[in-house]
């Protein structure tokens, strides 16, 4: 009897010995991304959880104590190339975007996120892990365009395939009247890291109708027609509508640069013609010189085609800063050059984005 006394003596200290030590893991080999209450992030191994506090292994640091109360977040890291020189560099659905132009990598369904731009908001919707639509504009919610692209994977992981579409609207700017398009494919090489994409497409633009307010008249003229008759033209009004399209081609991609930034080139090159100029006189007057004159108004309509071509590149390297996986900066460099008969303008456009995962 002594000995199994003493024996479940043994036996319970044992036990309340064990409870008070922390739950060793051994068998854990996966890493973490542990983030405290006040945004300091750990990256390592978790050699114990007791409940109270955990214990980790950096590389840099070595063994840390955390009081669980302390920790906001525990994330598993499934990919380890994630990991750069101790530090956690972050995908998301940013990855997908570059300066203007997209990817053919896969947005997760719920993945949803805004862009702001010094010039105006975008916003786009993972509404399966293959479809995205987004909406553009400028801060003065017009001209507005719709975005669609759909992602096809292939057994490749590294080889990816999109096709998409933007369709845009002058917007309220003039009464819904100009329109413009571009219809796409992307073919993607790579891994939200580093990548590179070809893309190629046909775009088209009608400008907004310039309607002058004040009466243009132009010096009368008389038609001597067979019959004898003179006729005095007067035009009033004026508008033209110009109808550019044309294929466009882009190389852009991503590379890392570290473990929160990124080098990020892009670039569109566009080649316009057939440019139709729709000459529109409004409430032209007749004034036919018979005896008694008579009187009235009509539209004259001319159309005349422009086989002249204009060259349009875009050109935009940037870096982008990733210091977490819901939000991200990128500041860019970009030009615009157009070469028109001879003509040859360049403009800079300096651009900065703001980056967030909703």
């Amino acid at each position: 009897m002594k000995t199994i006394l003493l024996f479940l003596v043994v036996l319970i200290a044992t036990k309340s010995f064990l409870s008070q030590q922390p739950n060793q893991q051994p068998g854990d080999t996966n890493t973490y991304i542990i983030t405290k209450n006040d945004g300091t992030e750990y990256i390592g191994k978790i050699l114990s959880d007791d409940g109270r506090e955990i214990l980790i292994h950096t590389k840099s640091l070595g063994k840390i104590y955390l009081t669980k109360s302390d920790v906001k977040s525990i994330v598993l890291i499934s990919d380890q190339k994630s990991v750069i020189r101790g530090e956690y560099h972050a995908s998301g659905p940013f990855t997908t975007r570059h300066a203007f132009t997209t990817n053919a990598l896969p947005i997760t369904k719920g993945e949803n996120y805004t862009m702001l731009n010094l010039y105006g908001p975008e916003a786009h919707f993972a509404i399966t892990n293959h479809l995205n639509i987004g909406i553009m504009s400028t801060w003065l919610a017009s001209p507005l365009v719709l975005a669609i692209k759909y992602t096809i994977p292939t057994k490749n992981q590294k080889l990816n395939f999109s096709i998409g579409s933007l369709f845009g609207t002058s917007g309220y700017f003039n009464s819904f009247e100009g329109y413009g398009g571009l219809h796409f494919g992307n073919v993607t090489y790579g891994d939200r890291k580093n990548n590179i994409t070809f893309s190629a497409g046909y775009g088209y633009l009608s400008n907004i109708n310039q309607k002058i307010t004040s009466r243009m008249l132009v010096e009368p003229g008389t038609y001597n027609s067979t019959d004898g008759y003179s006729f005095l033209f007067k035009y009033k009004e004026y508008s033209s509508k110009i109808l550019l399209q044309g294929p466009i081609i882009s190389l852009a991609g991503i590379a890392r640069v570290g473990a929160k930034a990124s080098f990020i080139f892009d670039s569109m090159f566009g080649v316009f013609y057939d440019a139709d100029r729709y000459n529109i006189f409004g409430d032209v007057e007749v004034i036919k010189e018979a005896s008694p004159p008579s009187f009235f108004n009509g539209i004259y309509r001319q159309k005349v085609t422009l086989n002249q071509q204009v060259f349009a590149l875009f050109l935009m390297p940037g870096m982008r800063f990733q210091t977490k996986e819901n939000k991200a900066f990128q500041v860019s460099l970009a030009g615009v050059a157009v070469f028109d008969q001879g003509e040859n303008n360049s403009i800079p456009i300096p651009m900065c984005t703001w980056f967030f995962k909703f």
